[in-house]
């Protein structure tokens, strides 16, 4: 009966101890002394062992250079040395094929990898071989033990017991294990497994299939690494199209606020106070600069307070007398005019200190309003009026929009006028006319219906309107129509009469509040000359704005069609041509 050495277990013969020291001890298990590699057989742990532990080798390569010297050995037996460790490192190279993939490819040759049963083969006898003649040189190995002790404390890789130094080691393995060392080469012939994912080839079935768990489990380390660089880059990714977007947002905010802060100045709805302080801080920028008197600036100041205070326009720029001027005109010259169509006498205002850049609806509804009081039709409503000045105006608007009058440009205003730049429109026109009972209505020529942008019907509308037969009719004619409030985008003007020349082409007359009163007053010399009318002609190529609206006057309100009309003006609505 035959005990084995390592685990105590008791076979009948030789070769049963031989069989049960290979399959139980020497490929179940075997640890690499170094790095405690395990799952490996005895050959392709000797080849982990010459690859990933060179530097071991290199160190005894030194040892044996130092020994040399050291006990005078011969130049031949140390070429013998050299030779017998050169040619152990190269067998230990080809016979542990499968012991580490990575550090196998490397020493691989370039044409491919192990596929040869023989190549197998051969590489293991030479192993055999290179452990036999380890043993010649035992001496050797002594010597050099010393020096290893120093470094670490080997494993054996068969039954897993620690030496104090490598000859022990050696001694150990050589007299325990020296049947395992002795197994012929011959009798091993053991199937190949080939590596379907790297072709490095194994001696086991089940050390091939560990190996390709280790492929499965890379791949898959792989993929989930990739996975979670891919969800990195991608909430990388979100937060910078957060960050981009939330930028933009700002940038548009910001952009919107000054649009909308432009669009308040423009309107004069950013609290930078209303006609009283304009007129003041302009006439001070008169004075400062030289331009007015101290004494005229205080007399002016006294004079608008008071006009204030009475709710009634100064008259400071008013120009009266206009459409008597223009009826001497047309009867006398004018040869290329075939007729003319005037309205009720109508007095001019123009833009002054408090109200320059803002004020030009107000000074036309002064206009508008100044014919109305001289028009006996419109007594009734209008009794004990006087044109107000632009504070009372925008004060009667509001007492409209309190009446119930258009709440929704009430509501756009913050219905509030007074002590503000605000302009005003065709609507706030419409709503202050009926709230005193004049009958009127808005026309909206929303485009254009001439050629590059002219509005042909907007002047047959305001001949119509002003004429009513024209063959057979005089040269000029005064009319009973009042004038027409003209707006377009940005500005206003006053329809006064409408020229039909002998071509048949036509040209309204307006007032417009932005000429001064010494210009309008050249109107009035009996000498005037033509050329004095080019400020009041409109030709269709001179209206090119892209849409106007009208208020025409046609008469006086009852009581309940004031109501209806109220009413009707909380959804506003206007006649649109075309």
């Amino acid at each position: 009966m035959l005990s084995c050495d390592i685990c105590g277990e008791t076979v009948t013969s030789e070769s049963d101890m031989k069989a049960h020291l290979l399959i139980v001890h020497m490929e179940n298990e075997v640890v690499c002394p170094f790095c405690k590699l395990s799952g490996v057989n005895y050959d392709e742990m000797c080849f982990h062992i010459e690859t990933a532990h060179f530097e071991q080798n290199e160190l005894e390569r030194n040892f044996e250079g130092i020994n040399a010297i050291q006990y005078g050995t011969p130049d031949n037996k140390k070429d013998n040395t050299r030779q017998c460790r050169m040619e152990g490192n190269s067998s230990m190279h080809s016979a542990c094929a499968s012991s580490n993939p990575k550090i196998f490819a490397q020493s691989l040759p370039k044409d491919g990898t192990l596929k040869h049963k023989d190549f197998y083969s051969k590489n293991l006898t030479d192993s055999r071989k290179l452990l036999k003649s380890k043993g010649k040189q035992c001496d050797l190995a002594k010597r050099k033990g010393s020096i290893y002790d120093t470094m670490y404390s080997p494993e054996c890789p068969f039954c897993g017991k620690i030496e104090d130094c490598t000859q022990d080691m050696e001694t150990h393995v050589k007299t325990k294990h020296a049947n395992l060392l002795d197994t012929p080469v011959e009798d091993c012939d053991q199937p190949l497994y080939d590596c379907p994912m790297c072709g490095l080839i194994c001696t086991n079935y089940h050390i091939l299939q560990e190996h390709v768990d280790l492929h499965l489990e890379e791949s898959s380390f792989k993929q989930g690494m990739d996975r979670v660089q891919c969800s990195r880059d991608l909430e990388l990714a979100h937060r910078l199209q957060q960050e981009e977007d939330r930028k933009r947002r700002s940038e548009e905010s910001r952009q919107e606020r000054e649009e909308f802060q432009k669009l308040q100045r423009q309107y004069g709805l950013d609290n930078s106070g209303g006609y009283k302080q304009q007129q003041l801080q302009s006439m001070e920028r008169e004075v400062n600069s030289g331009r007015m008197h101290p004494s005229e600036f205080h007399r002016r100041k006294a004079d608008m307070m008071e006009s204030l205070a009475l709710g009634i326009d100064d008259g400071k720029t008013k120009t009266s007398g206009i459409i008597e001027a223009l009826h001497r005109y047309y009867q006398n010259a004018a040869p290329d005019v075939r007729h003319v169509w005037l309205s009720t006498v109508v007095d001019h205002f123009h833009s002054s200190f408090g109200d320059k850049g803002w004020g030009c609806g107000y000074r036309n509804f002064q206009m508008l309003l100044s014919s109305l009081l001289q028009n006996d039709a419109y007594d009734d409503c209008l009794k004990g009026m006087s044109v107000p000045c632009i504070p009372k105006i925008q004060s009667m608007i509001e007492d409209a929009w309190r009446e119930g009058f258009d709440p929704q440009g009430a509501c756009q205003l913050n219905n509030r006028l007074q002590g503000t730049k605000a302009w005003i429109g065709a609507c706030e026109i419409y709503t202050l006319l009926t709230s005193l009972r004049v009958k009127c209505h808005i026309v909206d020529f929303h485009k254009s219906t001439g050629p590059l942008g002219t509005h042909p019907r907007l002047f047959e509308w305001i001949l119509n309107y002003y004429s009513s037969e024209r063959e057979g009719s005089p040269k000029v004619v005064c009319t009973s129509k009042p004038p027409i409030y003209l707006q377009h985008q940005g500005h206003s003007r006053t329809v006064v009469g409408i020229e039909e020349r002998k071509n048949r082409t036509l040209c309204l007359l307006i007032f417009d509040p932005g000429c001064p009163s010494r210009e309008m007053q050249k109107l009035l010399k009996q000498d005037m000359e033509a050329s004095n009318l080019k400020q009041l002609r409109k030709f269709v190529g001179n209206l090119k704005h892209k849409q106007y609206q009208i208020v025409a006057v046609e008469g006086v309100l009852t009581a309940e069609e004031k109501i209806a009309r109220r009413q009707a003006s909380q959804v506003f609505t206007a006649e649109k041509i075309p």
